[in-house]
């Protein structure tokens, strides 16, 4: 096995294509400041629900025009990230077979279908997972990276009003409302895709709470796992009641950037070699 010394190692290039809840920006930002690594993301400004794109850019293209335009900077990149955008896993192997393809995905997009997926992530090199609960279902393999919180934008600022929570629709208001009642808290519902709020801005809104009540349900289930939102709340240190009621009040090291792109920097090495 070939070993990359330190100077091969800030001579590797990732290329994210997509960049869902801000996880491409975030990691590659990190990764490139700590590991000297050259990452660069690309994502179409149609799905930029709130500007998430801190790091890299948005394409006006229309989806054919963006697939061919990242089929095409792949050329130039050693690792190729793909953030579940799944159907262009396909055409990067056929196009480059030696190029190592990784593909996230990040939850709805694959929880409980992965047989539905097989003609998509059986072509990729390496699948991440970003919540554990995805896991069931996985092919052997798969890896669980946790999602990295932007610790630039979310952190305490002191600003809390005690007794408010405040949480984003996700089709489960009733167990919202149920939690906001039983911890006597003013609740207020806000962003989402009808009323979305600018990344940069979120973690100034979320510190004017002292609460975040992160509750999901995704095809009549609710989903057991901390949302970014949720987690990018703990940073800004709010306390979360997450799906079960219980109220967790720190950020798990798990999902400091340094510690996921450390997590995930080890695996480029090992797929690289």
């Amino acid at each position: 096995m070939v070993k990359l010394d330190k100077h091969e190692l800030k001579k590797i290039k990732i290329l994210h294509i997509w960049n869902s809840t801000s996880s491409g920006s975030t990691i590659s930002k990190f990764m490139d400041k700590i590991y000297k690594t050259c990452s660069w993301v690309i994502t179409r400004k149609q799905f930029e629900v709130g500007d998430h794109t801190t790091y890299g850019e948005t394409s006006k293209l229309g989806a054919k025009l963006f697939t061919l335009k990242a089929l095409l900077m792949a050329r130039n990149y050693d690792i190729i990230h793909v953030h579940a955008f799944y159907k262009i896993i396909p055409y990067l192997k056929l196009i480059y077979p030696n190029k190592k393809i990784l593909l996230h995905y990040r939850g709805a997009d694959i929880r409980g279908i992965w047989d539905k997926k097989y003609k998509y992530w059986s072509k990729a090199d390496l699948i991440f997972v970003s919540t554990e609960d995805i896991l069931e279902g996985a092919p052997s393999g798969t890896i669980h990276i946790p999602r990295a919180v932007d610790t630039d934008f979310f952190y305490p600022r002191g600003t809390s009003n005690p007794g408010t929570a405040f949480s984003i629709p996700y089709m489960a208001d009733d167990l919202v409302k149920k939690y906001a009642e039983e911890n006597d808290l003013i609740l207020t519902f806000g962003g989402g895709l009808e009323n979305p709020i600018k990344y940069t801005e979120f973690g100034d809104v979320l510190s004017k709470y002292e609460y975040y009540i992160d509750v999901k349900r995704s095809k009549g289930k609710i989903l057991e796992a901390l949302s970014k939102t949720g987690l990018e709340s703990l940073a800004c240190g709010l306390k979360v009641i997450r799906w079960d009621g219980r109220v967790v009040k720190e950020l798990p090291t798990r999902n400091l950037p340094e510690n996921v792109v450390k997590k995930l920097f080890n695996v480029y090495l090992e797929v690289l070699n």
